[in-house]
Formats: C-alpha cells, structure tokens, sequence
C-alpha cells in the first residue's frame, strides 16, 4: 500500500451565506399558493437541464440531436460490419471477373456478397458477434437514457413557456444572462429553492458548475496525474475526454464515489479520524477501475478507432491541412477556466484568443525545415501539375492504376508543406503576441513573459494549445493509457484526494456542499502576490495558483454586474478601483485635462480598440490620439499605468455612461426611440448589459447585448493585463513557484509537517513563511450556515475589518463618487451587514 501522507491543510471556513437569524430558514407557502415549480428538488440537475436547453437553441433542436446520435451509433456498428463481411474485395478491386449477360461494366451490387453469405459470414465469427452484443446493450442503455432526458426535458420546457414566459422559438435569441435573470425573479414568486428567498447568480453557477469547480481547482493544486515526464518526449501533459470520464466516475457519480448526491458530500468524507480507512478503499476502488478500463480496453479501442475514421476522413480529403490547425487541449480548457465560469463563457473567450495562438505559434518556423518543405513542395507540384495536364487532355488517364491515388497523395504533400512555409509578411514579434493571448485567456506562467522567444515557453504553450492531429491521437490512445494512469498514478494520490474533498468543502444554506475556490473568497484562497496582500489569512496550500482567485473574483463580478460579493471581496475591488483611479490619474492628469476630444473619440471606436491601444501604443491611451503627446511619449511595453488608465476610461460613471450610451445610440435604429432610451437607461444602471434586448425587436436586442458584452469582454481583458502586470512587478526579482516547475505532489507529501515546523521537500517561493505564523488571539465564529469539514480550527487573529460596499455599474464598473445615483434600486437585503457581528461575512 502507497504511503498516503497528504501536504494539504486543514480550512475553516469563517463566513456566512445568509444573514444573521436565516441560518436554517424554510420559507412557508401557504398550499393554495403553490405552483408546479415550488420546492425543486434536485435543482442541480435542473439548472444544469436549464442551461443545456438554452446552449442547444431550444427542445426540437436538442431532440433532433439525440435522435442523430442513436441513429449515429447504429451507421457506424452496422456499415463496419457490412463492410467486414459482407463485401467481396477482389470484385472490387478488378482482382476477379464478373460474368455479365447484358453488360461489361462492373457495378457497384457486384461486389456485395449474398445476404445469406453474409449472415454465414457473421454467425461465424466470434468477435463480430461478441461487438454486436456489447453495442447493442450499449445502444439499449443509450434508448433509455434517450426516452428520459425527453422527458425531463419537456418539463424543462414547460418551465421556460410557463414560468420564465420564453418560447422555444425565441430562445436562441435570449443570451444565458437573461434567463438567469428572471431565474432569480421567478425565486421570490414560486420558491424553487425553500431554504432561501431570494437566489443569486453566484447560487446558480455553483449548482450548475459544482463538479467542474472541483475539477477545476483540482488541476490548480496540482493533484490530479497529468503531468509526465517521458525520457524522449520530456514534459508531457495527457488529459483526454476518457480520462477525464473516469475522474468524474470516480469522484463525483459513479457507484461508490465520494458524493452521495449531486449536492451533498458523504458525511464519512467530512471527518478526519477515519482519513486513512477512506483513502485505502479510495484506492482499492481506483484499481477496480483500472481493471475494468483494462478489460474493455480492445472495445473501447475499435470504437474510438472507427468513430475518428468516419468523423475525420472527408474533413482530411476536403481541407488536407486540417490535421496542422490547432485547438485548444483539454487540459488546456481546464487550466485556463475561472471558477464559476460556465462553458459557452470559457469557449468565447478562448476564441477570441484562438488567432493570435496560431500566430505565435507559427513565429517558430524551423528554417531547415522551411527550405525542405519549399523543395518537396516543388518537386511534387511539378509531377502534380503534369498528371493534371494530361487528364485535361484526355480524361482517359485517370483510368490508369493508381493515377487519381497519386493525384490525392501529392495534393495532400503539397498542403502540408505549405502549412510548413511561413508567411513572407510575417513579422516575428511573440513577446506582443502572447500579450494579446493573454488579454484573452487570461493565465500565463510567469516565466513566460520576457521569454516568448524560446522554444521552451513555445512549448509549454502548445501543452495548452495542441495540434488537432496530436489531439486526436491522444483520444486514439486514450483506451490503453487510461488504465495504468488509474493504476499507477491516481493510486497514490489516494489521501490527497480525501483530504482535498475534506478541507476545502464547505457547506452553503440553499446549495449545498461546493468547493471552497468556487467562493472566490481573498481571504481564505487569495494569494499575496496578487494583490491579496493584507487581505488574505490562507497559507500556501491554501491559495490558489495563478492568481486563480482573484481573476476569477473579477471574471465573475464583470459578467454578473448584479452579484454582491462578500464583505473582503467588496474591499479587493474597491482596492483595485482606487488603485487604478491613482495610477491613471497620475499618469494622465495633463492630458485628459487639456483635451477634450478623448472621450468622443473613444465613445466611437470598437470595444477591442482599448486592447489593442493598450497593447500597441505607447504608455498613455490618450497619448494614441493626440500627435503632440505621442512624440513627446516614449514607447514603452504594456505597463501598469497603460492597464490603469485603460480600466479607468471603462470604471468611472460618466464615461461609463457615455461610452456605453453613445455607442448603443450609434448603432441601434435611430427609428426606435423607446428601445433607444430603454438601452441608455440600461447601460447607466446596475442591472445586466446583456438584457437590454428585452423592450425591442431580435435584431435590436441582439445587436446590443452583442454591443455590451464585448465592453465587458474587453474590461476584464484589460483587468487581466493589469493584474499580471502588478504581480510582475511585485514578483520581480524575488524567486517564485508556479504549477509549471511545482514539484510532483507525491515528492512533496512524503510527511506531514508538524505546527511551526516548515515541509523540508517543498519548493520556497515568495510567498512561503520562513517560519510558522504565531497564532493571534480571536477565532472568527462559524456559523451553521456555512461550515468547512475536518480537523480543528486555526486561530486567525483581528477583527475583520470592515470594507465599504461601493456603487458598482453594468460589466464591473464602479462609482467615483460615493453618491452617485444608481437608476434603479438594489434588491432588498434580508439584513444589514452593519448589524452583522465580527468575524462573520455574508455570501450572497
């Protein structure tokens, strides 16, 4: 049995989801009151069903889709077996003649044997047989599931016609935001959920995202098994579609996982005593599962062989260059993904990122392998062009054996040398390209920035940015890895795993057990180097990496402008505000002052244009549009002040208003006055940019939500630049870890270290203590509401200080003035935070 001491800590957790006096609060509906929506009880798979429905366009698309998918799985089982028995290859490769009364000519029914030698053919061969019956259980298993997702789904439908009053019709004219809004709204009339009254978006994003939060901040610490290091091929990083269906198995649904519903953590996993009984019948169950993954193996194999072969072939032969695109890994998905960030978000933002990838990818042209590829390339257009010309002249030609296979197999040599030739006009600029990339994607380790003209960073980028022909030969190979990855590897991570699950759970009044992360609480996960300094009492097992917290504290805020965050939240960003208020008013006061003309000027250009000045210009945005100050400027790289001054054009409430306003005004039909003040109004309130479409027409409403989105979609790419560049400089020459040169977790849990007694084996980084934190008197109170399983409770010292709640506009904006007059009023509170007592904070 593996040693299975753990370097993960204990957590507790010190705030609360409701007011004070709601703690276990049922609301009561009088039974005449009560509708079909009232008390759902499982509302994980309910909002996930929502969600899906929504990302689908709607019930009649998604059911035409599950009925292709079995129909799907039919073709593919029943046309591989036809064609392995059931056609005679040397009629059809002229091998054999056919004797024919009425004509010469070989047709097609000639090769196809008879159907009792085919039916002959199959009885006899066991292995044909033993696939028929595992694809048909299969199918059969595929039809069940099919008819009861119909149903569910047809209730979910009725939710949208009758409770959230959306047609099918014109759901896929309804962005996720708008739905989510009257989700809440509809909370206070039929009481989905009877432990609270009102929901929040941070409650919906937590039942729809629960398992993927895990996963998610799984990857972030480094515990699950998919970095290896391979003698020839160095680093490898292998997370496939299969491997990551038997972790969900595992952990989450599967018969003796950790969860004993969608919502709740077994009450055994929450206690600590029992630790190592846990972890050995973790690990017994991970082997069981290996050996089943072993067993079926050869099955799963031929599927995934067969299923590329028909998914892949005509997109090979129509776009040969299609195996040297490039997407974005799973891996890669999972690294790059905010918590509390839903999949059409996370695809959005990667796309918008998906050409500058390519393009800082092909900046690293081998010139050996240029000129290698120029000449094969010449060589087989010359023969290519010749075979051409003489099937022009005569058709006849193509008639000769293996001329049309040479004709396919020197078109495809041509493109894929091509793909090998860069581009004449390229220019080789990677430090600004990767700035680009991570305006968009948003996480980058940090020895990456000054090196983005190495081939190592080009190819620790391309463990998150793969190859299409890599991607799909990993799934290829997914069948036989997957086992001994399960065997070998997850085995020993046996306790970690329990006391991941352990520590860093914690149970929410009306949601249930979430992942700590997911709260994007500073304080308990934040990491000093990012800004969190101060405000955070977690150690270094405790924070998450990357800055994961606090982008996605900010990712979340920007997207869900409704949102409350908690009390230390609320004071990063009202932190962040004024630190950027500062910085851009230092550097600009002259220039804004002196002209006037910026704000029009920038009201009228597109939401990338504050990206692209930032990462382009020079140190002042405003100094893009004066000449006199632009000669003046030196041009520098993208720097604090070029982040704070960008966000600051984007923050302040009157130019928050105008830019959103005129922009709005400019594009939207100047016919349709109504819908034209609706969306003025809109964007000067707090209320979601993206459910401004509801007063017009589709296209109106579209084009705006479009219009608003991409300015949210800007800020926190701006918010990315900025942050990253602070922790630069806060991290600059001091040593730092990062989870690319993080020593393996089994090297680094060989013993747990005693209080006050620093691990030996772990790599030292800014933020690790030279020594053990004395504890300060002062416990924070633990409400019953909210509560983080195993162990005792730290000491954490002071009373919490109290952070002012500022004016926060559309897309994370914020007041400058602390009266500034909001549009509309903000949803009733159940209690004050000024009547909460120390020490306990409210999540909403």
């Amino acid at each position: 049995m593996a040693h299975f001491d753990t370097e993960y800590q204990r957590l507790e957790a010190s705030y609360s989801d409701s007011p004070p006096g709601e703690e276990n609060l049922l609301v009561h509906v009088p039974e005449g009151s009560k509708s079909q929506w009232h008390h759902i009880e499982n509302l994980d798979l309910f909002f996930q069903r929502v969600y899906n429905l929504h990302q689908k366009n709607g019930f009649t698309c998604m059911l035409l889709g599950e009925i292709f998918e079995l129909v799907q799985l039919v073709f593919v089982v029943a046309f591989t077996v036809f064609l392995a028995n059931c056609v005679d290859y040397d009629i059809l490769f002229a091998n054999k003649m056919v004797n024919h009364t009425e004509s010469s000519k070989v047709t097609l029914p000639d090769a196809f044997l008879p159907v009792d030698v085919c039916s002959a053919r199959i009885r006899g061969n066991v292995l044909v047989i033993f696939i028929l019956v595992i694809s048909g259980v299969f199918w059969l298993h595929r039809l069940i599931k099919f008819i009861y997702n119909i149903c569910c789904y047809w209730e979910i439908r009725s939710f949208y016609t009758s409770a959230l009053k959306m047609s099918m019709a014109d759901l896929p004219y309804f962005t996720w935001q708008e739905v989510q809004a009257r989700i809440v709204e509809i909370q206070k009339e039929h009481q989905i959920c009877i432990h609270k009254k009102e929901l929040t978006e941070l409650d919906i994003y937590h039942r729809i995202l629960r398992f993927k939060n895990y996963m998610v901040a799984m990857v972030n610490k480094s515990l699950l098994p998919v970095r290896f290091r391979v003698p020839v091929l160095g680093d490898v990083v292998f997370y496939t579609r299969g491997l990551k269906y038997n972790f969900e198995l595992i952990f989450f649904w599967g018969p003796g996982s950790l969860f004993e519903n969608e919502w709740s953590l077994k009450p055994e996993y929450k206690r600590g005593g029992n630790r190592l009984e846990l972890a050995d019948k973790l690990s017994s169950r991970i082997l069981w599962i290996g050996v089943a993954n072993l067993l079926l193996c050869p099955v799963i194999l031929i599927w995934q062989v067969l299923y590329a072969f028909f998914s892949y072939t005509e997109v090979i032969k129509r776009e040969p260059g299609s195996l040297g695109a490039r997407c974005w890994s799973l891996y890669g998905r999972c690294y790059l993904r905010h918590f509390n960030e839903l999949d059409h978000e996370l695809m959005s933002r990667l796309s918008k990122g998906y050409k500058a990838s390519s393009k800082y990818m092909n900046c690293f042209m081998s010139p050996l392998l240029t000129v290698v590829a120029k000449n094969v390339a010449f060589f087989a257009g010359s023969i290519l062009a010749v075979l051409i010309a003489l099937t022009i002249y005569d058709e006849d030609v193509l008639a000769v054996e293996h001329v049309l296979t040479s004709i396919t197999l020197l078109g495809v040599c041509i493109t894929v040398c091509r793909s090998f030739i860069p581009d004449k006009h390229m220019v080789f600029c990677p430090e600004q390209l990767l700035k680009v990339i991570l305006a968009h994607i948003h996480y980058m380790p940090d020895h990456w920035q000054g090196n983005a003209h190495r081939y190592e960073t080009r190819d620790e980028f391309s463990q998150l940015f793969q190859y299409k022909a890599v991607f799909i030969l990993e799934e290829l190979l997914s069948p036989v890895i997957t086992p001994f990855i399960l065997i070998f590897c997850l085995r020993r991570k046996s306790l970690e795993i329990i006391d991941f699950f352990r520590n860093f759970t914690v149970e929410v009044v009306g949601v249930g057990d979430t992942c700590s992360f997911a709260q994007m609480d500073v304080r308990q996960h934040g990491h000093p180097a990012w800004m969190s300094a101060g405000k955070t009492e977690a150690s270094i097992y405790q924070q998450a990496e990357d800055g994961k917290t606090e982008l996605s504290l900010m990712h979340f805020a920007i997207t869900n402008p409704q949102w409350q965050p908690p009390r230390e939240s609320t004071h990063f960003i009202s932190q962040l505000k004024e630190k950027v208020h500062r910085e851009a008013t230092g550097g600009q006061q002259g220039v804004l002052a002196e002209n006037h003309i910026f704000n029009s000027i920038q009201s009228e250009s597109e939401p990338h244009s504050l990206i692209a000045n930032l990462l382009l210009g020079p140190p002042s945005l405003a100094s893009l549009h004066l000449a006199r100050e632009s000669s003046t400027n030196h041009v520098s790289g993208v720097g604090v002040s070029d982040g704070a001054s960008a966000l600051r054009s984007l923050s302040p409430l009157s130019t928050s208003q105008h830019l959103r306003g005129s922009y709005v005004s400019a594009r939207l039909s100047r016919n349709d006055s109504a819908a034209l003040a609706g969306a003025r109004a809109m964007a000067g309130s707090g209320a979601d940019a993206r459910t401004a479409s509801s007063g017009s027409s589709a296209w109106e409403g579209q084009l705006t939500s479009m219009v608003l989105s991409e300015y949210a979609s800007t800020e926190m790419s701006i918010h990315a630049l900025y942050l990253h560049e602070l922790h630069k400089q806060q991290s600059r020459g001091e040593l730092s870890r990062h989870t690319w040169h993080r020593q393996d977790s089994d090297e680094s849990s060989e013993s747990v270290p005693d209080d006050g007694e620093l691990p030996r084996n772990l790599p030292r980084s800014n933020t690790f203590p030279c020594a053990a934190a004395p504890h300060q008197e002062g416990a924070p109170l633990q409400t019953s509401s909210q509560r983080r399983y195993g162990g005792t409770a730290d000491l954490v010292g002071g009373a919490s200080r109290a952070a002012p709640r500022s004016s926060r506009l559309p897309m994370g904006g914020w007041a400058e003035e602390a009266q500034a007059v909001r549009h509309h009023d903000p949803v009733p509170e159940e209690g004050s935070e000024d009547e909460l007592p120390p020490h306990i904070h409210k999540v909403t």
